[in-house]
């Protein structure tokens, strides 16, 4: 979901708020429901008798019991630690963040009111006819489901780096949340708070000084997924799912109901490589530098990328080419000038590689493990590459036979999250599927793709003549005279730079190469020029006649690489060096320096040929991509044929 407003969390109207946050810490009355009451467990022994303990909690009177968090800590500081004087570190840590996220909580809380009308209801409550205390009864319930979120979310945020990396035995102890109140902020705070201190207060729970961080997370993740499963039912929500908050002078964001810890995601290591070091790959290398050259635009205070704006970003993209060519470089390549740049810039950048261990033999938890790699995706605080190697392994077409559930399971995530309600991209993120198998990928996650390139490695006489060089090179400033071999007439590595723009690689791209996209081509052209609007309209409807998958968002990729063609050009040298010139300057003073370039750049470029070009492109890719599946099989086929008839000859002799 694109969250339209950005408003900030300001510390000095929390610091008014802080007094009203620690007096909830200081006393609490909640007075149980009767199902609370009532709760037995039906799991294991130990999870029974806290629940019954919790059910207990009231000594069975029908009276409100007043609680004390605060007087809780302490009487665990004295448990824990009898000798202490002072309290413990990671005692008053959970004490201190849970005033904190109650404090937030409670602004998130007020903001909510203001902004969708409550407030000015309450003003009149007294004079509310029949369906304006309907809609004050449910804004109520909205704004004190908003406020148990944001206290959650927050002592999560601050205290999830804290605890144990293994919680299964607190979470074999915790027995639940026995009951939830969205009836008002106080009852709710007050419910929410009275089973934290209850849990704090048995014997078995809290053992240790780390545990009281440890059950801290356990039971807020859970007053969270209670939250989420009762947030459907809620109304008036429009306000607070249109608006994103930020905490001044921190990185803790609250966009409706997302959560997004991203302080656990640490960049992977991965091996410096430079793209002089990459040989051939003209296509893969240009793709990678707009790519780069892009990300660097993005605008951070904006939140938002001026190139998204003139249609030249990428949030998803495949390059693809047989094994051997130089995909595993490319990524290393993309990443080091990133990172480079991200230092020199000091901004941080995030290389996130999606993880081999992602399949899972459980039921719903590949879906997880995806869910949790693509979230920091949606992190609008630093540069993020996100690439995906050997895609076809995590993202096989999901008709195919034997394909697993977990596999179905991370597809269904990543198209969620790349197009839908959950697709957030500011234009500093985009995510890379590499692949020696393109032709095996699910078709819906293809036609996510807005940008392909094929990387096919060494391919000219230079090309072989420079992978030689860089491999012998080495060995030639070890043993000068050793390499005793004649020089061509060739400048080295001569041919290995980056091309200006996508149309000096592209310049002779007259007709298709593949077959059946030839013959489909030229059929069209003897009814209608390619300068006629009807010449494609024509082509598309023939394309579909051989392949039936060919759809209307297929139209419209190539439409974005066509658009894309207009943003083709290289950022001056000098605004790179000088981060001054450009890269730091207001978002629109960015926008408009980029269209006067595009200005620039359209004045030599030819609409005509672009779209021929790239239409050319797409189809030849795309029916690589679908006949290399067939081709592959009928290989296999003669294969096996050849080795049978060259066994019966030699059976024969």
């Amino acid at each position: 979901m694109e969250h339209n407003s950005t408003f900030p969390i300001k510390l000095s109207e929390l610091e008014s708020l802080r007094e009203e946050a620690s007096s909830y810490l200081k006393s609490v009355q909640w007075e149980q429901g009767s199902r609370a009451k009532s709760k037995d467990g039906k799991s294991v022994k130990e999870q029974e008798s806290i629940l019954l303990y919790l059910s207990k909690a009231t000594s069975g009177t029908s009276m409100a019991e007043t609680t004390s968090v605060s007087k809780t800590i302490l009487k665990l500081k004295k448990r824990l630690l009898p000798n202490s004087l002072a309290i413990p570190l990671k005692l008053n840590k959970t004490l201190l963040n849970i005033q904190d996220a109650i404090t937030i909580g409670i602004w998130l809380k007020d903001n909510y009111n203001d902004s969708s009308g409550f407030s000015a209801l309450n003003e009149r409550k007294s004079s509310l006819v029949d369906s304006q205390k309907r809609e004050f009864e449910s804004k109520m319930q909205t704004a004190t489901a908003y406020l148990l979120f944001g206290f959650s979310y927050y002592t999560l945020y601050e205290l999830k780096d804290e605890a144990s990396d293994d919680l299964s035995v607190m979470k074999n102890k915790f027995a639940g949340i026995p009951e939830l109140s969205l009836i008002s902020p106080l009852k709710g705070i007050s419910c929410a708070l009275f089973y934290y201190d209850r849990y704090l207060n048995h014997p078995d729970v809290i053992k240790s000084e780390q545990d009281v961080i440890d059950f801290t997370v356990v039971y807020f993740e859970a007053l969270i997924d209670e939250i989420n499963q009762r947030k459907g039912a809620l109304d008036y929500t429009e306000t607070l799912e249109d608006r994103t908050y930020k905490l001044e002078k921190s990185e803790f964001i609250v966009a409706g109901w997302e959560t997004i810890f991203n302080d656990n995601v640490k960049s992977v290591e991965f091996n410096k490589i430079q793209f002089e070091q990459i040989v051939g790959n003209r296509d893969a290398k240009h793709f990678a530098k707009r790519l780069i050259e892009r990300m660097l635009a993005y605008d951070f205070k904006a939140k938002k990328n001026p190139f998204q704006e003139l249609g030249g970003f990428m949030p998803v993209f495949m390059g693809y080419g047989i094994p051997g060519t130089g995909k595993s470089m490319l990524i290393a390549a993309i990443a080091t000038k990133l990172k480079e740049y991200a230092d020199a810039l000091d901004i941080p950048f995030l290389f996130h590689p999606m993880p081999d261990t992602l399949i899972s033999t459980f039921q719903g938890g590949s879906a997880e493990k995806m869910v949790k790699w693509m979230k920091p995706l949606q992190d609008p605080s630093k540069l993020i590459f996100a690439p995906i190697d050997d895609a076809e392994n995590n993202l096989q077409e999901r008709t195919a036979q034997g394909v697993s559930a977990g596999v179905k399971e991370v597809i269904g995530v990543f198209l969620r999250y790349t197009e839908g309600a959950y697709a957030v991209n500011y234009g500093n993120s985009s995510v890379g599927l590499f692949t020696n198998l393109p032709e095996m990928l699910d078709k819906a996650v293809i036609s996510r793709i807005q940008g392909r390139f094929k990387i096919d490695g060494a391919r000219t006489i230079p090309d072989f003549l420079d992978q030689d060089y860089i491999w012998w090179r080495k060995l030639d400033k070890t043993l000068p005279d050793f390499v005793n071999m004649e020089n061509p007439d060739y400048q080295w590595l001569s041919e290995q730079g980056l091309a200006k723009n996508l149309g000096e690689i592209l310049k002779h791209t007259e007709k298709p190469t593949e077959q059946r996209v030839l013959e489909i081509y030229e059929n069209v052209e003897k009814q209608y020029k390619d300068k006629q609007h009807l010449f494609y309209a024509e082509l598309y409807k023939e394309i579909q006649k051989t392949f039936p998958f060919f759809s209307s968002r297929d139209i419209r990729n190539i439409q974005k690489a066509v658009s894309m063609r207009l943003t083709d050009f290289d950022l001056p040298e000098e605004w790179l060096d000088n981060p001054e010139i450009f890269l730091q300057k207001e978002y629109d003073t960015k926008f408009d320096m980029l269209q006067d370039v595009m200005r620039q750049n359209m004045k030599g470029l030819d609409f005509s040929d672009i779209r021929r070009q790239e239409v050319i492109r797409y189809l030849d890719n795309m029916a690589i991509i679908a006949d290399t599946d067939f081709k592959r099989k009928v290989d296999n086929r003669v294969k096996e044929l050849n080795i049978r008839m060259a066994a019966e000859k030699k059976f024969k002799a």
